[in-house]
């Protein structure tokens, strides 16, 4: 049945009014100065291959304690990413902290991943809450793996680890030793007995007095230089533990070795360039003020929330952020040379000047 006439007009007026309403919302954002905003590249954050925001849940199966003070997790899901041995992940606690942890487990394994922790009662609190809240039949959430403390093929290998530091060298160790290659460990810790994994490390060292371990309470501090000294050219030598270690192991490093580190906690940053500055967000359309005291990170998530993060660290990459214009300040652990050019981790990176400018 055909609409009456007066219905009809109205149904035709409204839908030439929303014809109208839409061409003209069309030409205002062709006449925006911030159009075409395609037209700029893809942003960094969230897109880099070097990590994924997406995350699992997976099941704990098994909680042990492989040294006094030391709690392992076994992570159990199905046809699990693959990870190499060096590589850590994610770890969303149920507080919403997100802690980096390394896999100590075996990379053979497609339904599984390991990791282990100390608990350390002045940190920040994400080792309190694993040894406190995770226990065996709960799930936890994580991010996959990712690796920048990869295993390189060299002619020989030294490792050396101090305390919890031995969690990403143990894959490494069971892979150089199953290939049959010339490696050495020293490895430190407080006491034999805070000494993770410590059996099965000796165990792999038995032949050719491959392990040298050194206890605090025993013998005091390992001699990094002394280890340093008996390798060839070309020796791969990698290091994770406290500062003081690596910088022992940096300072002594003779010509010709090539040194991989995996530090717990970012470096001290120098305070040089700490002042206030303002940071705009180019795709946003916003200014924000970055205190003195406060991270870019802190002041964006004020105007953009969904900005993504992690570490807050300077270590997972999750926060970087390519730079448009201004001088970068780079305090992390983790960009290449080439990408301290154009992009910034906005966490604990800062602007040497007045202005940054970020494609956000």
């Amino acid at each position: 049945m055909p609409l009456p006439l007066p219905r009809l007009r109205t149904v035709v007026l409204v839908a030439g009014a929303a014809l109208l309403a839409k061409r003209a919302l069309h030409r205002r954002i062709q006449n925006s100065p911030l159009w075409p905003l395609p037209a700029l590249e893809e942003p960094v954050s969230g897109h880099s291959e070097r990590r994924t925001t997406a995350t699992r849940r997976l099941l704990i199966t098994e909680r042990t304690t492989p040294a006094e003070g030391v709690v392992q997790l076994r992570l159990e899901g199905s046809a699990l990413p693959p990870w190499q041995p060096g590589a850590h992940l994610d770890l969303l606690l149920p507080s919403g902290l997100v802690r980096q942890y390394s896999l100590c487990g075996d990379p053979a394994d497609p339904d599984t991943y390991t990791i282990a922790t100390r608990l350390v009662e002045d940190g920040r609190g994400g080792s309190r809450e694993v040894h406190a809240q995770l226990h065996e039949g709960e799930e936890v959430e994580i991010r996959d793996p990712r690796n920048r403390f990869p295993l390189a093929d060299a002619p020989a290998y030294l490792f050396i680890a101090g305390g919890i530091g031995i969690t990403p060298i143990l894959p490494m160790l069971r892979s150089v030793a199953a290939s049959g290659a010339d490696w050495r460990l020293l490895y430190g810790g407080r006491t034999r007995a805070s000494m993770p994994f410590l059996d099965e490390i000796e165990k792999l060292g038995a032949e050719g007095g491959r392990v040298t371990v050194v206890a605090e309470d025993e013998a005091g501090h390992p001699d990094a230089a002394a280890a340093l000294a008996r390798t060839a050219e070309g020796t791969a030598v990698y290091c994770c533990g406290p500062e003081p270690l690596m910088d022992a192991v940096t300072a002594a490093l003779p010509p010709g070795r090539t040194l991989h580190l995996e530090r717990f906690t970012a470096a001290a940053a120098s305070s040089a360039g700490s002042g206030p500055f303002e940071v705009e967000l180019r795709r946003s359309g916003r200014t924000v003020q970055v205190a003195a005291d406060r991270s870019v990170l802190a002041a964006v998530r004020e105007e953009v929330p969904y900005v993504s993060y992690s570490c807050e660290q300077g270590f997972c990459g999750t926060c970087q952020q390519r730079v448009l214009e201004g001088e970068i300040d780079h305090r992390d652990e983790l960009l290449t040379e080439s990408e301290r050019g154009d992009s910034m981790l906005i966490c604990v990176s800062r602007c040497r000047g007045e202005r940054l400018v970020l494609d956000l």
